[in-house]
């Protein structure tokens, strides 16, 4: 079981497949993400890592997190995550993921919180056909009507479907199709929508209800560290010489 994913929710667009067909996709970006800790059987009874991702101010990070990050010689983080993963997809801390962690062909799941909508009558958050909009009916053309049973059990149950809060609640979406990646620019394209507003932040992980056909970067997807260039042998020689 390998690592998930920590994104920012950039919003939606299309992408056209090679046979024209359009796809709407929702656009997520992996930027800066690394590891923080590592969670081992021996130590702490369950093996999982834990990411950081985004840029804060150090003035805004509590004391006890500044030691956190210093111990793991990260900079500070502005969204933290935890991940199970199996003992042979553990990483080393510092280790900083990439976008092609996933491959375009798989599925994957995606949690978020979704868009608060305050407080809703039943016919928003629930699809209520509403009463009549004749036939003596007044008012009440949006009401849920009767919710009560006869005087036994003379009383409403627990979990009515009635009008109140509706949305900003953690939602996860099963089984999207990764469309397309792009490594350089850190974007993950997965078809149709994703729970939460722009800029919300979201957890990818490995589809549970569907095996990947494709072949997947084990134990993940790192991102590739820049070797140095090596200076020209006549170069070095008339350093040496001075």
């Amino acid at each position: 079981m390998r690592t998930g994913l920590i994104a920012k929710k950039l919003g939606m667009s299309r992408i056209f497949e090679a046979d024209g067909t359009h796809v709407p996709v929702t656009v997520l970006s992996v930027e800066n993400l690394q590891v923080v800790d590592v969670k081992t059987q021996e130590r702490d009874g369950y093996t999982a890592v834990q990411l950081g991702t985004g840029a804060v101010k150090a003035k805004n990070v509590s004391k006890a997190l500044k030691g956190h990050f210093a111990k793991a010689k990260v900079e500070p983080k502005k969204k933290l995550g935890e991940f199970r993963v199996s003992e042979d997809c553990l990483l080393n801390v510092g280790d900083e993921l990439s976008a092609e962690h996933f491959v375009a062909g798989q599925y994957v799941d995606v949690c978020s919180t979704s868009i608060g909508k305050g407080f809703a009558g039943v016919m928003k958050r629930h699809n209520f056909a509403g009463l009549e909009a004749s036939h003596g009916v007044s008012i009440s053309h949006r009401a849920h009507g009767s919710t009560g049973q006869r005087q036994d059990p003379g009383k409403v149950f627990k979990g009515k479907k009635m009008a109140g809060h509706m949305g900003d609640e953690r939602v996860t979406v099963q089984n999207l199709r990764v469309v397309a990646v792009d490594g350089s620019k850190g974007l993950i394209m997965v078809k149709g929508g994703v729970p939460g507003g722009e800029n919300a932040w979201v957890r990818i992980t490995d589809a549970l209800k569907k095996t990947a056909k494709v072949q997947l970067p084990l134990p993940a997807g790192l991102k590739k560290v820049d070797e140095p260039v090596a200076a020209p042998a006549e170069e070095t020689a008339s350093a040496e010489n001075a």
